[in-house]
């Protein structure tokens, strides 16, 4: 977790309120430069905003949700909606961030995403389940103010809720980790990213716009940014092609070629979902199994060397807490062990 000594300072909560509002009206204006038109409703197959709120509301609070409403009232001023949509979506689009983070908090969530529990706490509570509220009181709005026919109801607000699930599925993970980010990567690593970045730079374009439906080729960059970066390398990967997606799809070029507006949403969303589960999950689980790997060749060190002192007729040194033990411990437990009289 990142601090911010800023927020204690007067004024330092109204600051990062601010600057959650400013980056989710960014967010959202770049999402707005990829957009599709589904039953005469303009719906994004990214909503870069989502990803931003729940990253900001995991890492600051909750209590800077009205950043996160804020910033979606830039938004709404910028495209000159109706009052009664307008008031509407920013209900929407606030509460479905606080409720998924409400809900992975419930679920043990730790935003360093270390463990495969994190990756299903971020995609089905967080991305699935909470954006169910924007999307459905979006698009009930159109409805109920005679912006969309009733007939388009379910295809809008499937198109919606994928939009926004994706980026949660897309943003927030780039976002918790660069809030944990720690330093530069050593020199023979640094070769490698590079050369990932060259591979996927001359693949994912020809893959994505190529008439052959190539989509497929992407899989082994993934997996590949999964094995050797973790969640860096496989969710740069699946960001980047599907914002190259995205343009395809919006020009009707590629593998969208030849397909109607209903198609080429339908086709973008399954191929955007299926990538960014696959990223998120496959790092999940190898980070998880690297932590393991060390806890145990850590473990194995030290009954190495209380063995040696034992052998010796020494007392054991003393072994130093974990510094990942605070976060396992239960409300109400201490870290010290009892001594001989069972007193803490």
């Amino acid at each position: 977790m990142v601090g911010f000594p800023e927020a204690r300072r007067p004024g330092g909560h109204v600051a990062l309120a601010l600057a959650v509002a400013v980056c989710y009206f960014a967010a959202g204006r770049l999402g707005l430069l990829c957009k599709l038109t589904v039953d005469g409703a303009v719906v994004t197959p990214i909503w870069p905003p989502t990803g931003v709120a729940v990253a900001a509301l995991l890492v600051l609070g909750v209590r800077y949700w009205p950043g996160v409403t804020l910033g979606a009232y830039f938004i709404v001023l910028s495209l000159d909606t109706p009052v009664l949509y307008s008031l509407g979506y920013l209900v929407g689009n606030t509460l479905a961030p606080v409720v998924a983070v409400i809900l992975m908090r419930r679920a043990g969530f730790r935003t360093d995403l270390g463990r495969l529990r994190d990756g299903l706490a971020l995609v089905f509570p967080g991305a699935l389940g909470a954006m169910l509220i924007s999307s459905t009181l979006g698009v009930a709005l159109l409805v109920v103010t005679d912006r969309m026919p009733a007939h388009t109801f379910w295809t809008v607000w499937l198109a919606w809720w994928v939009g926004d699930a994706m980026g949660v599925l897309l943003v927030t993970p780039l976002l918790l980790l660069l809030s944990h980010a720690s330093g530069f990567l050593p020199t023979p690593r640094r070769w490698e990213a590079a050369a990932l970045a060259l591979v996927a730079a001359c693949v994912i374009p020809p893959a994505v716009f190529s008439d052959f439906s190539l989509l497929f080729l992407v899989y082994p960059l993934i997996i590949w940014g999964a094995l050797r970066f973790e969640l860096a390398g496989s969710m740069l990967c699946a960001l980047a092609t599907s914002v190259l997606a995205a343009l395809a799809a919006n020009d009707g070029a590629g593998a969208f070629r030849g397909l109607s507006r209903v198609e080429i949403m339908a086709k973008l969303q399954g191929f955007n979902g299926t990538m960014a589960l696959t990223a998120l999950l496959l790092s999940a689980v190898i980070t998880e199994q690297r932590h393991t790997r060390r806890s145990v060749e850590q473990a194995c060190e030290e009954l190495v060397e209380v063995l040696e002192h034992l052998t010796a007729g020494e007392a054991p040194p003393p072994r130093p807490a974990p510094e990942d033990a605070d976060p396992l411990l239960r409300p109400g437990d201490d870290a010290r062990p009892p001594d001989r009289q069972g007193r803490p």
